[in-house]
């Protein structure tokens, strides 16, 4: 699946060109799955959750390099990202904390200025993401057509209507941060909403639109779109573009590479990242690992919304009502046949 659209930016605007955009292949259903469920090796956030009762980290450590042309400038990137998720109460629900540490050294490259050296938590975000809407659920439980192959392989228009999950949370800014525009402590919101595609021969199309810091004086909005291959079961490749403008910094970057299932609550990716302009340009080197503690001991389907979900739950009262009713005078006739076969032997003595 090819999309068109990644941003050139500047501090003010963002202007659209072409790219290829691929994503992570792990989430790819809606509830509890057998594999980890992760969001590596990409920044976007998949529409599912973990599962309920599943705890899971997940992190990474960058190194790369900057580059500004006015600024003469040339900064070393060390970052180490992370993130604790744990599914609560219902599958579609999880709660987290994601978050990253960074140091930069910046060199000048014209006169004898010594290099400038630097560090503190780039973000520090909890929140939690619950799944609004599930078109594959209502699939897995029609399952496959038995009549025709064909239409089972082949990608269908249905096919096009995103899982979708929303996605709240609260930022914890320290003071007098250097890799943040805010001199001041704060406590701002980030909100993202969040699409997935799961598409036939291994493909899964994630797209996020988000809000970042926007009760402060520099707020951030984007997007991040991700497309994934799963060449086999274990094995992965991706492409993904993110744009995002804010009067602080604008940017526009593309991530390409690659992951792998180790068994399945292990997984480990590597991934490349740049931009396409020199105020600064980056190009930056990732490795990451995720890993889940499964506590997961019983399967829950994602109920329907709305006036289908209250008929279909409703049925299932009815049902179990009419088992327990059966079961009854099932006992109830157990007990008297046991009854009527003592008395015939007590007389026939």
């Amino acid at each position: 699946m090819i999309k068109s659209y990644i941003f050139e930016s500047n501090r003010n605007s963002m202007r659209p060109i072409i790219t290829l955009l691929f994503c992570l292949p792990f989430t790819l259903t809606a509830q509890y799955t057998d594999m980890i469920n992760t969001n590596q090796p990409g920044g976007s956030q998949g529409a599912f959750a973990v599962g309920k009762s599943v705890l899971q980290f997940e992190s990474g450590i960058t190194i790369g390099k900057e580059k500004h042309s006015l600024q003469n400038t040339e900064t070393d990137i060390f970052n180490w990202d992370y993130s604790v998720r744990y599914g609560v109460w219902k599958e579609e629900l999880e709660v987290s904390l994601m978050g990253s540490f960074q140091r930069n050294k910046v060199g000048y490259t014209l006169g004898s200025v010594d290099d400038d050296r630097f560090s503190n938590f780039k973000s520090n975000t909890l929140g939690a993401k619950y799944l609004l809407y599930d078109p594959y659920r209502k699939r897995d439980l029609e399952g496959p057509n038995l009549y025709s192959w064909k239409k089972n392989h082949r990608m269908q228009w249905e096919d096009l209507i995103p899982a979708i999950s929303v996605y709240a949370g609260a930022n914890f800014d320290f003071a007098d941060n250097p890799l943040l525009a805010t001199p001041e402590s704060s406590i701002s919101p980030k909100v993202v909403l969040s699409t997935q595609n799961n598409f036939v021969g291994g493909f899964v199309l994630v797209t996020n639109i988000f809000a970042d810091r926007f009760t402060t004086d520099f707020p951030t909005y984007g997007y991040i779109v991700t497309l994934t291959h799963a060449t086999n079961r274990f094995f992965s490749v991706f492409v993904e573009n993110q744009g995002f403008m804010s009067d602080f910094y604008a940017d526009n970057i593309v991530r390409g590479g690659a992951a792998a299932l180790i068994n399945q609550d292990l997984h480990v990716d590597l991934s490349l990242s740049l931009n396409f302009k020199d105020t600064p340009s980056l190009f930056y080197g990732r490795i990451g690992v995720a890993y889940r503690f499964d506590m997961h001991d019983k399967d829950e389907y994602i109920e329907e919304k709305g006036k289908a979900g209250r008929e279909a739950k409703q049925a299932e009262k009815d049902k179990n009502k009419a088992n327990k009713k059966a079961n009854k005078r099932k006992n109830k006739r157990k007990r008297k046949d046991s009854f009527d076969s003592d008395d015939g032997n007590v007389e026939g003595i």
